[in-house]
């Protein structure tokens, strides 16, 4: 009991600076409030993260702002479609001798201090450098030059190029189940964000828009113990459990639960997914988020806020509604929410 006291009241003081942490990316990342808590969430869960959006909304350079408020190592790599499986780990080029070198990647160089490795357009890579970069994302580590590099700090983010489609190859489903969330990036809707990403001189710079966010507010070393600490501490009752598990119900035999969508022929729907890794994946990010808002308790609106961006790219669904893009699961998700009951 005392254990558990000392540890609420560690989280508590660790709380602090990740609100921190939140208000140094708001400086350079404005309009974001939403995508910026879903990436904190990911990043105290240790979890990868997909990003959608359109060009110019601020991927990037919210990435950025993570990394640099963390203190931690930032390194970016762009998906071409000639791109090998070893362009990650190292790179060739002649010296001023005319001979050939091998050197190692930005990725590896900053192995130890690594906290955000970005994979802009990872739909343009083909599916040999998905293998590999999936493999790191598993298991922390990659092998080269006869040696294991290991990344214990190491988050991955990658963002896919949804406007174009030649010369692209979709994630399989498999590929896309090992990120931990999907975040969607669009440009602000308030009036006054819009104005000032237009007129205001500061956010035409982006070098010197990261500048002014302060480094380590929160200190990346200190994350993946913070991480252990969430998952042990933050409680999850009874009933929260069962709500939880009634809504796996509802995914895995919506028929079943009693889920009904006048459109859609459910018995068939669903092909795959909202497996147990995902549902673990759902309950870590409610923790996190039960924790950034001062509770050490889960409630029915922690899962209900994460659950889009933890679970919708996990349910494979029929490829007659696939075609229709992401709308019919999240609909479908919807649903599922209307038939189980809230505790």
């Amino acid at each position: 009991m005392k254990q558990h006291a000392e540890n609420l009241r560690r989280l508590e003081a660790w709380r602090a600076h990740a609100l921190e942490l939140e208000q140094e990316i708001a400086k350079a990342v404005i309009g974001q409030r939403r995508a910026i808590r879903l990436v904190l969430i990911s990043v105290f869960a240790r979890g990868h993260v997909l990003i959608e959006g359109d060009v110019g909304v601020g991927k990037t350079t919210l990435l950025r702002a993570v990394s640099r408020a963390l203190g931690g190592g930032f390194a970016r790599l762009e998906g071409t479609v000639d791109m090998m499986p070893t362009d990650i780990l190292y790179h060739t080029y002649l010296g001023e001798d005319g001979r050939p070198r091998v050197e190692e990647s930005q990725l590896l160089r900053l192995a130890d201090s690594l906290q955000v490795f970005f994979f802009n357009e990872i739909n343009r890579a083909r599916p040999q450098v998905h293998s590999l970069l999936l493999r790191l994302m598993a298991e922390g580590n990659a092998t080269a030059f006869d040696r294991v590099y290991n990344f214990p700090n190491l988050l991955v983010f990658a963002d896919r190029n949804m406007v174009e489609r030649e010369e692209t190859f979709e994630l399989p489903a498999a590929a896309r189940d090992r990120f931990f969330m999907e975040i969607t990036m669009s440009a602000p809707e308030d009036a006054e964000s819009r104005r000032r990403l237009i007129f205001d001189p500061v956010f035409q710079n982006v070098d010197k828009l990261i500048e002014s966010v302060s480094p380590g507010a929160f200190d990346y070393r200190d994350i993946n113990l913070v991480a252990s600490l969430i998952q042990t501490q933050v409680a999850t009752s009874d009933a929260l459990e069962t709500y939880v598990l009634n809504l796996w119900r509802g995914l895995v035999d919506p028929v079943g639960a009693g889920v009904s969508l006048p459109d859609i022929e459910l018995s068939t729907f669903v092909k795959g997914g909202a497996s147990p890794r995902g549902l673990a994946a759902l309950v870590k990010a409610a923790r996190v988020r039960a924790w950034l808002e001062g509770r050490d308790y889960v409630v029915p609106d922690d899962v209900r806020d994460v659950f889009m961006q933890v679970m919708a790219h996990r349910i494979f669904v029929d490829p007659i509604y696939a075609l229709q893009g992401d709308e019919p699961v999240k609909r479908f998700c919807r649903a599922v929410f209307d038939a189980t009951p809230v505790p």
